[in-house]
């Protein structure tokens, strides 16, 4: 019998609707364009002044992609000249030199991630010169819990994965991200990802062998042409691998927002009744294997740093998914990159051109940003603890902010009052608690508390709760 959690068909119609991820909350739709290089600095400077200083974790997005996956929503650059990410690098670097000031040198970098687009779109030789040129404006940490992290397209590898991930090894990273998607060929097919399952099992194996302490698979459900048979067959082959994390992302079909998305057909998409059922399928089998479902999207061992961190509330969420690393303060470099420095978001330009510009300028990119009221911090802090632990401790949030949770929440309480009605949250004096049921529905808990949200869904577009 299956011991993954039921959602009734009522309630699927009831909650399936629009909602933000909460990787940030406020989330980076609401960033504002007169967010100035002077509130910047200024947030910098108070992070600065904090005792002890935070540590400080670094992202790096790299844009180009060899060919276009219909369904990705990021921000890339479709390109089979390797040229451009040598010369990207050289900007990256330009920019750590703007922005490093901003910071106490003595202030460690814990955390470097490299995400993209397909960071290993960058030759060997580039990306050398990315952690050389890093550590040459910042203090790097050489301690063991240190993660330098990098997600790599097993199809946009060099010939030789075995020598590719030595080198990623000698380089430093002790991490990496593997997209699979889905082995399924008539999905490959239908989002333009061909990608054999030889060849990602091949690199997960090498990746292991050469040292690299940390392995986690993307999977995606929702796409089309997906089936319930077919993604039970990809999930136990990432199973047999064993890797460490298993991140079960779920499709967001915006098209108006994703010009490649277009190009998949409406009516080869699951629907919500079947969405739900891959993500139960996904819980089932993860869960039999031993995978423990830290929340939302992740997954991972028993004995992996993410659940020891989820034991120990310690446990964050970012723009980079879960992490252990409590407390950093966020640099983002490259095109569309956000930081999270003090209390404040920023991200960089979207675009090429206007990023590279601003760069010569001798500027920082800076396209828009956020600077965090107090109703911010109490109401991110409620939504980080749902995301995270599936609770609230209400007494620790009235500690931390000095309010009276029951009477500055009253209209949150007031919608959580019908979901608990629905079996999805319980209720008392001291917590908030998601049931089984409801931890599928975390970013629809979390919605309770949004002060931002738009009345209406047109107004923001935004990806299904399942």
């Amino acid at each position: 019998m299956s011991n993954a959690p039921l959602l009734e068909e009522r309630l699927l119609q009831r909650y399936d609707r629009p909602g933000p991820r909460y990787t940030s909350y406020p989330s980076a739709p609401h960033f504002r364009t007169d967010f100035s290089m002077t509130q910047l600095c200024q947030h910098a400077r108070l992070a600065d002044a904090r005792q002890p200083p935070a540590p400080l974790s670094l992202y790096v997005h790299v844009p180009f992609c060899q060919s276009p996956c219909f369904y990705c929503g990021c921000n890339r650059v479709i390109t089979r000249d390797r040229e451009r990410g040598s010369d990207y690098v050289t900007r990256v670097l330009q920019e750590a030199a703007l922005a490093a000031p901003l910071f106490h040198r003595g202030r460690r970098v814990v955390q470097l991630h490299l995400g993209g687009g397909t960071p290993n779109f960058l030759t060997v030789e580039a990306l050398a010169a990315l952690t050389s040129g890093l550590q040459q404006h910042f203090e790097f940490s050489s301690a063991p819990d240190r993660d330098y992290s990098i997600e790599l397209d097993p199809r946009s590898l060099p010939r030789s994965a075995e020598h590719y991930a030595a080198q990623l090894a000698e380089l430093g990273f002790n991490r990496v991200s593997i997209g699979v998607q889905d082995f399924d060929p008539a999905v490959q097919r239908a989002v333009n990802r061909l990608q054999s399952s030889e060849q990602t099992l091949a690199l997960i194996d090498e990746c292991r062998d050469h040292g690299i302490r940390s392995i986690n698979v993307d999977l995606i459900y929702g796409l089309p042409r997906q089936s319930a048979a077919g993604f039970r067959h990809t999930l136990r082959m990432v199973i047999a691998a064993r890797p460490d994390r298993i991140a079960v992302y779920g499709y967001a079909h915006l098209p108006r927002q994703f010009k490649a998305q277009r190009q998949i057909a409406p009516q080869e998409l699951p629907d919500a009744r079947a969405r739900l059922a891959l993500l139960r399928l996904a819980i089932e089998e993860l869960g039999a294997q031993g995978y423990r479902y830290i929340g939302m999207d992740h997954f991972a061992l028993p004995e992996d740093e993410l659940v020891r961190a989820q034991a120990a509330g310690t446990l964050q969420r970012n723009f980079m998914g879960y992490t252990t690393h409590a407390g950093c303060d966020l640099l983002g470099l490259g095109v569309s990159a956000i930081s999270n420095v003090g209390d404040s978001y920023s991200q960089n330009f979207r675009g090429l051109r206007e990023w590279a510009l601003a760069l010569d300028a001798g500027h920082l990119p800076l396209w828009r940003g956020l600077s965090l009221t107090a109703d911010d911090r109490v109401r991110a802090a409620v939504i980080s603890q749902l995301m995270c632990h599936g609770r609230v401790d209400i007494r620790a949030v009235e500690d931390a902010h000095q309010v009276r949770f029951g009477e500055y929440f009253a209209d949150a309480l007031a919608l959580l009052k019908a979901q608990a009605d629905d079996g999805l949250v319980r209720l008392d004096e001291a917590t908030i608690s998601a049931t089984a049921a409801g931890r599928l529905l975390l970013r629809q808990l979390a919605m309770c508390f949004d002060a931002h949200l738009p009345r209406t869904p047109a107004q923001q577009p935004m990806a299904q709760v399942i």
